[in-house]
């Protein structure tokens, strides 16, 4: 269960119970056209070059997909997809306690290049957990940056890959 605030509402209101959701967030630009960054968070091929091992399937609202870490595997659902802007997805099964937690890249143009805003919501509390995710986003973040630049990402288990 998140954390409880008691809150004290404004104009009187009566006090509630606020439970608050811990998120991490990244921010970073890709010079690379923003079409080809978006190949790259939304196809198998491209998630399999930066990330991890992902299997086939076709990105829109209701598809769902395995992305594997060695022999750990976690399904998501495809819960949000604007072409070229934005896909959001939810783990609907997992190894490791992220069932109904939401990634969300968001995409758009700035100065030539492509702004990516990174969220992963869903944290109880802000833990080692949540410590160890937010460092492997940035990891990660950082491998679809080369990916997209360089053609060489860092995917779990490639060639590239740092522990």
């Amino acid at each position: 269960m998140p954390k409880a605030y008691d809150s004290k509402l404004p104009l009187g209101l009566s006090s509630s119970i606020i439970y608050v959701m811990s998120t991490i967030q990244h921010l970073l630009h890709i010079q690379h056209p923003i079409e080809k960054v978006f190949r790259a968070i939304s196809t198998p091929e491209g998630l399999s070059s930066w990330y991890s091992r992902t299997e086939a399937f076709t990105a829109e609202e209701g598809a769902t997909f395995k992305i594997y870490f060695g022999e750990m595997g976690f399904q998501f659902e495809v819960v949000e997809f604007i072409e070229n802007k934005k896909i959001a997805w939810k783990c609907i099964e997992a190894a490791m306690p992220i069932a109904g937690h939401i990634m969300t890249y968001s995409l758009d143009e700035n100065d030539g290049k492509t702004r990516v805003r990174f969220k992963h919501k869903g944290f109880e509390t802000a833990d080692d957990s949540m410590a160890n995710m937010n460092f492997s986003s940035a990891k990660y973040l950082e491998s679809l940056r080369q990916y997209c630049q360089t053609g060489n990402g860092e995917a779990f288990g490639s060639e590239r890959y740092r522990i």
